[in-house]
C-alpha cells in the first residue's frame, strides 16, 4: 500500500499549487478581481482535497462507511459483476463539498482491483450506476467474508484513484483511494450482514457504522 499524506491528499497538491500560483501572479499584475477569484478557487481546491483524520470504531465485525456523503440507495440486488450472488448494495453519493478520500469498510485482504472504462453520466442516476467508469476493490475479511467497494466516476469526476493493490492487507478505516470531483461509492455486502443505515442518511468515511457482519 502506498503511503498517503495528511491532512491533504497527495493527488491534490498540484491543483492547490497552480491555483495558489495563479492567485499570486494575478495579484502581482494588479488584476485584483481576478486574483480574488483565483484565491477563492484555491480555497475550494484545498477544501476538496482535505483529508482529515477519523476515529474508526474498534468493535469487531463492524462495517463502516467507505465514503463521506449521502446514502442514495440501500437494496438487495443480484450482483453479476463482483461477488456473483445476491447481496446488499449501499450507494453513497459524494458532492463536491464532501471529503473525497475513500476508506476501507472492513479489515481484510485485497483480492482484486479492477478499473473499467465507461461513460461520465451524473453519478446519482441509474444510468450513471450502469454505464459510468468504475474501479472495484474486492476485500476478503479474516473470517473469509467477501465484499466489494466500487468507486464510480460521475459527470464531473473524471479521475478515479485507487492506492490499493492485490494482496494488500487493509485496516478498517484505512485510506485506499479517492475520486475527483464529486461521485459515488457502492458497497456490496453479503445478505446475512445486519444493516444499520437508511436512504437519506449522511455518512462519514471510516466513522459511520453501516452495519455488522454476522
Amino acid at each position: 500500500m502506498k503511503e498517503q499524506k495528511i491532512p491533504v491528499a497527495r493527488e491534490g497538491v498540484p491543483f492547490i499549487f497552480f491555483a495558489a500560483l495563479a492567485s499570486l501572479v494575478l495579484a502581482a499584475l494588479d488584476y485584483d478581481f481576478l486574483a480574488l477569484l483565483a484565491l477563492v478557487g484555491t480555497g475550494f481546491v484545498l477544501s476538496f482535497f482535505r483529508d482529515p483524520e477519523r476515529f474508526v470504531p474498534v468493535e469487531p465485525d463492524l462495517v463502516v462507511s467507505p465514503a463521506d456523503g449521502k446514502v442514495i440507495g440501500v437494496e438487495e440486488v443480484i450482483d453479476d459483476l463482483f461477488l456473483h450472488e445476491k447481496v446488499y448494495k449501499i450507494s453513497i453519493f459524494m458532492n463536491v463539498f464532501n471529503v473525497h478520500v475513500n476508506r476501507a469498510p472492513v479489515a481484510g485482504e485485497v483480492e482484486s482491483v479492477q478499473h473499467v472504462a465507461g461513460s461520465f453520466y451524473a453519478a446519482n442516476t441509474e444510468l450513471g450506476a450502469l454505464e459510468n467508469e468504475y474501479c472495484s476493490t474486492l476485500l476478503v475479511t479474516p473470517g473469509n467474508r467477501r465484499m466489494a467497494v466500487v468507486q464510480v466516476a460521475g459527470l464531473l469526476a473524471r479521475r478515479i484513484v485507487c492506492w490499493a493493490e492485490n494482496g494488500d492487507r487493509l485496516r478498517r478505516g484505512e485510506r485506499f483511494g479517492l475520486i475527483r470531483f464529486g461521485s459515488r461509492v457502492d458497497l456490496y455486502l453479503p445478505l446475512d450482514a445486519q444493516l444499520e443505515v437508511s436512504v437519506g442518511q449522511k455518512v462519514v468515511a471510516g466513522d459511520t457504522v453501516l452495519g455488522h457482519l454476522a
